[in-house]
C-alpha cells in the first residue's frame, strides 16, 4: 500500500533510549514526525540521527505535542498517531492506516486487547481500565471499542473539523468522543503490542502520572456531556424556543 501521504506523529518526552527501536519498527520511507515535548535526554539529537524530523513542543502535556505534530504536517493527507516508547510495531501501519486512506473508515483506533499482547506489555489494570474506557465510549458516545488505543489514524482535514480542544492525556479520549458525536466511521483493528523498549512509563509509572490522566480524561468527558445536553436543549432553525406554559386561573 502507498503510504506516502502518511505521516505518523510520535509524541516524545525523554524518550531517547526508546527512540530507535520505535523507528526503526516502521517502513522504509514513512514520515516519521517526533515532537520533542521538553526532553532532557538528547531525545531530540537521537530522532534526528534516525532520520525523522523533528519539532519542540515546550507546553507539556500529550495532546499538546500532538496538535503541535499536526500543525507541523500541513501535507499529510492521514496522520496517525503512535506512542515513541517501542511498545507498538510500526509494520502495523498498514493495518492502521490502510482503512482510512481506501475510505473504509474515518478514523482507526489499534485495540491492544485485541491484539497480539506479549506478556508483560500491559499491567492487568491497564488492561481493566482501558476496557472500562472502551465500555464508557460505547455508552457515552455510541462508539463501540475494546480500548484507548494511542495508536490510530485519521485524516488531516477529518480531525481539524473535530476541534479536539484538550491538549493533556485526555486528547485521545476527545478524539473518539468528537468522532462520535459527528458520526463518524471509527474502526477499531488489532495490533501488536509489546513492553516499552526502555524507561518507564509517564503515566502508569507513577501515581501521580494515573492521576492526572483519570482526571483530564473525567473533565473530558464531562465536558463533552455538557456541550451533548446544551446543544440538545438548543432550538434548531426555524423551531422556537420552548415558551413557558401560562397557568390557569385559580391555581
Amino acid at each position: 500500500m502507498d503510504l506516502s501521504g502518511v505521516t505518523v506523529v510520535l509524541p516524545a518526552l525523554d524518550e531517547a533510549a526508546a527512540l530507535p527501536a520505535a523507528l526503526a519498527s516502521f517502513p522504509p520511507g514513512i514520515d516519521l514526525l517526533v515532537v520533542d515535548n521538553g526532553s532532557s535526554d538528547g531525545t531530540a539529537a537521537v530522532a534526528a540521527a534516525a532520520g525523522a524530523r523533528v519539532i519542540t513542543e515546550p507546553r507539556r502535556g500529550f495532546g499538546a505535542a500532538c496538535w503541535a505534530g499536526v500543525q507541523a504536517s500541513p501535507l499529510a493527507e492521514v496522520i496517525a498517531f503512535a506512542d515513541a516508547d517501542g511498545s507498538f510495531d510500526g509494520a502495523d501501519l498498514t493495518a492502521v492506516a490502510g482503512p482510512v486512506l481506501r475510505g473504509q473508515a474515518d478514523l482507526v483506533v489499534g485495540s491492544r486487547i485485541t491484539g497480539g499482547r506479549e506478556p508483560g506489555a500491559m499491567t492487568a489494570f491497564a488492561v481493566a481500565a482501558n476496557r472500562a474506557l472502551g465500555l464508557a465510549c460505547r455508552l457515552l458516545f455510541g462508539v463501540p471499542l475494546s480500548d484507548l488505543g494511542p495508536f490510530r489514524a485519521i485524516r488531516r482535514d477529518t480531525l481539524l473539523a473535530l476541534g479536539v480542544r484538550d491538549r493533556g492525556q485526555g486528547w485521545p479520549l476527545e478524539m473518539i468522543g468528537r468522532a462520535g458525536r459527528a458520526g463518524l466511521r471509527v474502526v477499531e483493528v488489532p495490533v501488536r503490542y509489546r513492553p516499552r523498549a526502555a524507561g518507564a512509563s509517564k503515566v502508569s509509572g507513577s501515581l501521580r502520572g494515573s492521576f492526572r490522566a483519570a482526571a483530564s480524561m473525567a473533565g473530558v468527558t464531562c465536558r463533552l456531556l455538557v456541550e451533548r445536553f446544551a446543544t440538545r436543549a438548543r432550538p434548531g432553525p426555524g423551531r422556537p424556543a420552548a415558551a413557558t406554559r401560562p397557568r390557569s386561573a385559580g391555581r
